[in-house]
């Protein structure tokens, strides 16, 4: 896989879009092989707690 398709499906992933959606986007034609693109990283957490 080319590392600008990797990126771009973390992309998608980090802005919140759908599984379904990001698997359609990059072809895959098992789920199994986009989930990885959904894992988030401890940053996505860093504010979550306050107001």
């Amino acid at each position: 896989m080319s590392p600008l398709r990797h990126a771009y499906g973390f992309y998608l992933a980090s802005i919140g879009h759908d599984t379904r959606a990001i698997q359609a986007y990059l072809g895959h034609k098992n789920i199994q092989h986009t989930i990885g693109y959904t894992e988030l990283s401890p940053d996505c957490f860093q504010n979550f707690w306050l107001d």
